[in-house]
């Protein structure tokens, strides 16, 4: 047990202990359960999930096209020159670089997602409180904790947790502001929701030119290194007919040195013959 929640626990016996006289009224709220029953903050909780996904996906199509870039590589090592090599091995760490900046932008402690869960929690949990304070003074009571918080509830009864009560609250203020205030301004969740499609555009736009441009530049070394490899095939097969002329040539330089001494012994041989007298 950490030292909060002793500090918390010990002032509570003593409290508890100065108001034994008159008796203590108690209440908890329990913070999870009032988020999931408030329709806007589940509505965008699902919304920004299915961006999280969005987001995932995005950051897998980036890691799969690094990946075939280093197949590619792996590949195509054997016909290129050490330049082009530390080259396209600098564009795969870049890739990576903002590929783990990206991952970072989105789902880091300080990235979209958390500051974005923070950005639909506030509004609700200042309404929250405020609802408690008029609760805690209207009903009197002596505590009110958040079940949800860090202090930790050893034992509590059903019939001391106001969570509906504090969403009957919150949902007759928000009708009444709601009618006050009824085309004078959007929701911080509508502004959010927004911004987020505005920033959704962005976003897609730009993944898409970069994609455009990581395959035009994906064709542009495919055809380069298809061009170097199909120039390795042709000096190749160069190389290979003018061994061939050189051999050829050796053996038809042989063949005629073999002819010529052939002819010089048989020359030999009839000179040898007419020198014997009969």
């Amino acid at each position: 047990m950490n030292s909060k929640v002793l500090l918390t626990l010990i002032v509570l016996m003593v409290s508890l202990h100065g108001f034994s006289q008159r008796g203590v009224r108690i209440g908890y709220v329990d913070m999870e359960y009032i988020l999931e029953n408030v329709e806007e903050y589940r509505d965008a909780t699902e919304q920004l999930n299915a961006k999280a996904v969005k987001w995932k996906q995005e950051i897998e199509l980036k890691q799969s096209v690094i990946e075939q870039m280093k197949k590619d590589l792996m590949a195509e090592k054997v016909l290129l020159t050490d330049e082009l090599i530390a080259e396209r091995e600098e564009e795969i760490q870049i890739l990576e670089g903002e590929m783990l900046d990206y991952q970072q932008d989105r789902f880091g402690p300080q990235g979209d997602l958390v500051l974005q869960k923070q950005l639909l929690i506030q509004p609700i949990q200042d309404q929250v409180f405020n609802e408690v304070q008029k609760i805690g003074g209207n009903k009197r009571y002596d505590f009110i904790f958040d079940k949800s918080a860090d202090v930790v509830m050893l034992y509590s009864e059903k019939r001391h947790d106001i969570s509906d009560l504090i969403l009957r609250e919150i949902a007759r203020t928000r009708k009444v502001s709601k009618s006050n205030k009824k085309a004078k301004e959007k929701s911080r969740l509508d502004k959010f929701k927004d911004e987020q499609a505005e920033e959704d555009k962005e976003i897609s736009e730009a993944l898409k030119e970069r994609q455009a441009k990581a395959e035009a530049a994906k064709d542009a070394k495919a055809k380069s290194a298809e061009e170097r490899r199909a120039e390795q095939l042709r000096l190749r097969e160069e190389r290979k007919k003018a061994y061939e002329a050189r051999r050829q040539k050796l053996l038809e330089e042989r063949d005629a040195k073999r002819k010529a001494k052939l002819e010089e012994r048989k020359k030999a041989q009839e000179q040898e013959k007419d020198s014997i007298p009969n």
